[in-house]
């Protein structure tokens, strides 16, 4: 691994992921987390300061960044236990139907299987259980998803494996999801990479 990769990059997505912008879609999802919770891609813990302590009684998190880890926990210190169990969202070391509530935000454009990961997250989640999301992708304007599939492949070696293009609502569907509440907007930004979806899913 690289310098840039170990020691730049994490803190260029720690700066990316905590704009205001940003944080206001953590503001409005974070809160209605509950029970056993497992965050997805946990980074430097920019959804801890919104998750409502009385609703919470088990914090896990899955974060393969070494140097993103350990922001994690020094953010978490006063905030809430938390307890990170692994590096990988395609090999959740958890129980099957082990989860009340899972988190993921601005996570499934990184990761590498994200099928796999999603199958993941049915695994372990309780039969009246949540997936919370509120991801960037793929634009439904052709003008807009065409650039993204031409930036992707430079976008995505400088940016850590994210992909501008992904289909998060039709990943969900693909993996056997269900969309109780589904917000679908352009961010203020560029259009390349402001298409937001944000929502609830439970099992289908």
């Amino acid at each position: 691994m690289s310098f840039y990769e170990r020691r730049i990059l994490p803190r260029l997505i720690n700066f990316a992921c905590g704009t205001d912008l940003i944080t206001r879609q953590r503001q409005k999802l974070i809160p209605l987390a509950q029970g056993v919770v497992l965050e997805i891609g946990f980074g430097s813990g920019l959804n801890l300061p919104f998750y409502d302590r009385t609703r919470v009684s088990r914090l896990l998190g899955v974060e393969p960044s070494n140097e993103l880890r350990e922001m994690s926990r020094r953010n978490a210190d006063d905030l809430l236990p938390l307890e990170l169990i692994g590096p990988s969202g395609e090999a959740i070391p958890l129980k099957d139907k082990s989860v009340d509530t899972v988190v993921s935000t601005y996570t499934l454009c990184t990761i590498p299987d994200v099928d796999s990961a999603l199958r993941e997250i049915r695994r372990v989640l309780r039969p009246d259980g949540v997936l919370l999301f509120s991801e960037h992708g793929r634009a439904p304007d052709p003008g807009v998803w065409r650039w993204q599939d031409r930036v992707n492949p430079l976008w995505k070696r400088l940016a850590g494996g994210c992909n501008l293009n992904r289909d998060v609502s039709g990943l969900l569907y693909a993996a056997g999801f269900k969309l109780d509440k589904l917000e679908q907007g352009y961010l203020p930004g560029p259009r390349l990479i402001t298409f937001n979806s944000a929502g609830l899913a439970r099992l289908g």
